[in-house]
């Protein structure tokens, strides 16, 4: 099979496509022929040796694709040969093979074609749990919910998501395109952040109560203000650091607004955690994905992919990302 493999950490031009043998097949696993493959920021620190995981070399980097399933080993139940699916994979997905764990595998919805569904593996569930989960943000008809970056991957999750639970959602993006996209993807309040103040406009739309809930994918600065146009006994979920840095959270004004930050990594769900999760979790993740299919196939739910790139171009597709060019996703496709 083709592979973009990594065998140093570097940049995504350090990736080179090589022929490389079939991974093989363990207890419970499942192998799938990938139809199309997603990468994210992640991806890009993974190979850069920067993420939590740092597998071994050499690797295919990518843990999230679609596909048809080839083979099962003899202790599967679930899956079976000529399902197609999506699957969360610890590494491997930028090749024409992937295996993943059955636990890690799911259905994909009839109504998502291959290219989006990869959008389903992780950006979707991990907009899913943090809204609606009662130890995240527990989103309920009513609140208002703020969304940051809602122009990619899991902030246009989180937006549609929000609308499915009731929410009055606001959501935030860079610009005339990404925000006509953003709204296109049903935000009732979208609000350029590099042309408008974000808090000052959340405090007006709001009355000056400030929001219910908080969903920021950004932390730095955009965290910080975020505290500062909440409404008391709200909550905020810290679900990544796109903007490059952690925000140190003042405890004081916590206490003033009994406020909560409720941190989210869906990763430990699916076996990304020094403590391996995903099989203790099944239950969780297995009702969560049937949530979101069943959001898909009545129309709540629209995965978007700006654009594809071919196996060979997974580079110009991560740089497409650094340069936050994309709105929803970038897809490597295995097949023209």
């Amino acid at each position: 099979m083709k592979a973009m493999i990594c065998r140093r950490w570097g940049g995504p031009g350090d990736l080179a496509l090589e022929d490389m043998p079939s991974p093989p097949l363990g207890r419970g696993q499942v192998r799938i022929r990938t139809k199309a493959a997603g990468v994210s920021f992640a991806t890009t620190l993974v190979i850069a040796g920067k993420y939590q995981r740092r597998p071994p070399f050499p690797f295919a980097p990518g843990t999230e694709v679609s596909g048809i399933v080839t083979e099962v080993d003899a202790a599967c139940r679930r899956i079976r040969v000529g399902d197609e699916v999506v699957a969360v994979l610890d590494w491997g997905g930028l090749a024409e093979e992937a295996v993943a764990h059955e636990v890690n595998v799911f259905p994909k919805p009839a109504t998502v074609g291959f290219v989006e569904a990869i959008q389903l593996a992780i950006s979707y569930p991990t907009s899913a749990g943090a809204l609606t989960w009662p130890h995240v943000l527990d989103v309920q008809p009513g609140h208002t919910l703020l969304v940051h970056a809602a122009a990619g991957g899991v902030g246009m999750a989180a937006v549609e998501i929000g609308k499915a639970l009731g929410a009055t959602v606001i959501a935030t993006a860079g610009g005339a395109r990404k925000t006509a996209f953003v709204r296109g993807r049903g935000a009732d309040h979208v609000i350029d952040y590099s042309a408008k103040d974000f808090r000052e406009e959340v405090l007006k739309l709001t009355d000056g109560r400030g929001v219910d809930r908080v969903y920021d994918p950004v932390g730095g600065d955009v965290f910080a203000q975020s505290l500062r146009c909440m409404a008391v006994e709200s909550r905020i979920c810290p679900i990544g650091f796109a903007g490059g840095t952690i925000p140190q959270i003042p405890a004081n004004i916590l206490l003033v607004k009994t406020l909560a930050v409720m941190g989210f990594n869906y990763g430990y769900y699916v076996g990304w955690s020094p403590h391996d999760a995903r099989v203790e979790q099944a239950d969780r993740t297995f009702a969560l994905m049937e949530r979101i299919r069943g959001w898909c196939e009545a129309g709540r739910c629209r995965p978007h992919v700006d654009r594809t790139f071919r196996l060979d171009q997974a580079a110009d597709a991560m740089q497409a990302l650094v340069e936050r060019s994309v709105t929803g996703r970038v897809a490597i496709v295995m097949e023209a």
